[in-house]
């Protein structure tokens, strides 16, 4: 901890003396929350979010989405293997089944089972920004955004443009993307494609991924736009400790299909946004790799939506409403065959109360075929204090409806059980924000209180985990956050970017004697998060990262990556990535033991 501290305290004495400000705020006023209803500059948000933006994706240290959000303050990303094969996400102690990701507002929900949550179809070099709610999202995005949510936004250029990237590294790994923007006329388009492979970090760790992505819009006029999405994704995996230990050939194989149409309408102060979107995920999964007759599973998911959301100002504020259907549908040799109607309504309204005050509050009711109506009701409070300093709070109550695999899940280490009851929630934050030139800095306090948490049990290591619902289970914690921004001067070596952040979560789940638990004991206790981008002349950018992460009842780790980039915006670019420098031993998830240090390297070509 000395170490990672004096680390932090001399890049801060480096940019003080190498740096001067610039208009980060300015930027972050320029992004509008995507909220599907009610969208609000960042600066200005009442609630704790978190964006990543292009150049940062482009920066860190990763091949992954999921190795980008393991720099975000807050969030939880529990990887089994490198470059994303899979992974868990969660946020502010909740698990993996209670964090929703869409994809420009597109709900990303697994029926089957969380695990396949950020199985995300679009290559990373697609992806404009990532907007990250901690705290519930039930009251704007729906009954999945129990613990938080993760939106991966797209954009449509009117440039034409060619990327192409190849990197190799240890472990036998390789990749190529390919992404293209071709607009015609009024029409724009992106097309892309990205292959990884690698041999794997220890036995039976390999993986190969494909995406396929293809995005096109159309703006008839100033009033109406056209859009759609298909998107493809093919990922095989040995799962060495992913699931069971006792299992070393696990093996399983993915493919998520999306497609989306929508269209929007706006004119004044009045918006509307109507799409449909299917999402279909075929999951083949083996206890033994090159026996699949001694215990095999087949699950195709289906999902298909339709929503309505719109907005409209008036002297009164401005209204935002919305209605959604949602059919999910599965077939599965061992969860059986299964499908469920879900309906919801949401409403929400947003005043200005003076000059410095401002109100939203709203609800989302949800129809599901077994439990009925339920009701989410949220609001949030911003006291804009002085032109960079802001005070906010927020309640809200949020709502998790168990997966197939929580309810009927039949093998020799895991069991569902089809008794269980939703999980609910009422939740608390409060926190300040400031944002002036290039200085971000945020404390929050949360606060979460559970009915019926799902969590999976067993009494000892010869019985099989079944989850069971437990009551009256708290989360509560802080996060601070830091960030500067520099205007580097005509220096060889500057300061561009610095960040650091703190988390600390306690949870109250005290399970009776003799019964282990999964994975609530295993949330964020502390975590602590620092980076420095720095310029070397006009042309190379060098970013540093470092994570201390603490879980409850596991032992802490820390990691140091680092990324160099040579000419990264110009028509050839250089890099090359180190993870793990400290060569660290640790486990995020499962038994899956993490690689030690490892290199990639590669080549970028920007042509416009």
């Amino acid at each position: 901890m000395r170490l990672q501290f004096s680390l932090i305290i001399l890049l801060l004495s480096f940019g003080k003396v190498y740096s001067q400000q610039d208009s980060l705020s300015q930027e972050l006023d320029e992004i509008l929350i995507q909220e599907n209803r009610i969208q609000i500059p960042f600066s200005k948000q009442s609630r704790n979010i978190s964006v990543v933006t292009k150049p940062q994706l482009e920066t860190t240290p990763a091949r992954s989405l999921q190795e980008v959000l393991t720099f975000v303050p807050g969030v939880d990303v529990r990887q089994r293997g490198v470059s994303g094969v899979q992974a868990d996400v969660g946020i502010r102690g909740g698990s993996f089944n209670q964090t929703l990701m869409l994809l420009n507002g597109i709900k990303l929900t697994d029926p089957q089972t969380g695990h396949h949550m950020m199985n995300i179809p679009v290559p990373m070099i697609n992806i404009d920004r990532v907007e990250v709610l901690k705290g519930p999202g039930a009251r704007i995005f729906g009954q999945n955004a129990y613990a938080g949510a993760v939106n991966v936004i797209t954009e449509l250029s009117d440039q034409k443009s060619l990327r192409l990237q190849g990197y190799a590294g240890d472990f036998g790994m390789k990749g190529l993307t390919m992404a293209a923007s071709l607009p015609t006329g009024k029409y724009r388009q992106n097309i892309s494609a990205s292959y990884d492979d690698s041999n794997g970090h220890w036995y039976n760790s390999d993986y190969q991924v494909t995406n396929l992505f293809y995005e096109g819009g159309l703006e008839l006029n100033e009033h109406h736009e056209f859009r759609g999405m298909l998107a493809y994704a093919d990922r095989s995996f040995g799962a060495n400790g992913f699931y069971t230990s006792a299992f070393p050939d696990q093996w399983e194989s993915l493919q998520t299909t999306l497609g989306a149409l929508s269209h929007r309408y706006s004119k004044n102060a009045f918006n509307l946004l109507s799409r449909v979107y299917w999402r279909q995920n075929k999951d083949e999964y083996r206890l033994r790799r090159n026996e699949p007759e001694f215990f095999q599973n087949f699950h195709t998911s289906n999902t298909y939506a339709a929503e309505i959301n719109g907005s409209i100002e008036s002297k009164l504020g401005k209204t935002g409403f919305g209605l959604e259907i949602r059919e999910e549908r599965l077939e599965s040799n061992n969860l059986g065959n299964r499908d469920r109607t879900l309906g919801g309504l949401f409403l929400e309204h947003l005043i200005q109360l003076g000059d410095k005050v401002d109100f939203r509050a709203g609800v989302y009711s949800n129809y599901f075929d077994d439990w009925g109506w339920k009701h989410f009701p949220g609001a949030e409070l911003g006291f804009q204090a002085s032109e960079f300093l802001r005070f906010y709070s927020s309640i809200g109550n949020s709502f998790r409806i168990p997966t197939y695999t929580d309810l009927y899940y039949v093998g020799p280490t895991n069991i569902g059980n089809a008794d269980l009851l939703p999980e609910e929630a009422g939740n608390f934050e409060i926190g300040s924000k400031w944002i002036k030139g290039g200085l971000f800095a945020e404390l929050v306090y949360f606060q979460r209180n559970t009915d019926n948490l799902i969590e999976w049990t067993r009494t000892d290591s010869e019985t099989p985990w079944q989850p069971q619902n437990f009551n009256a289970v708290k989360f509560e914690g802080i996060e601070f956050a830091l960030s500067y921004r520099f205007q580097p001067k005509n220096q060889l070596l500057f300061l561009k970017e610095f960040q650091f952040s703190y988390n600390y979560i306690d949870a109250s789940l005290n399970p009776q004697e003799g019964i282990e638990t999964r994975y609530a004991l295993t949330a964020l206790r502390n975590q602590i998060i620092g980076g420095a981008l720095i310029g070397v002349g006009k042309k190379i950018e060098w970013n540093t990262k470092m994570r201390h992460t603490e879980r409850m009842s596991l032992d802490p780790y820390f990691l140091l990556d680092m990324r160099v980039d040579y000419n990264r915006a110009g028509k050839v670019g250089l890099f090359t990535e180190i993870s793990n420098i400290t060569n660290a031993d640790y486990i995020e998830a499962g038994t899956v033991q993490m690689p030690g240090r490892w290199f990639r390297a590669g080549v970028m070509v920007n042509l416009e």
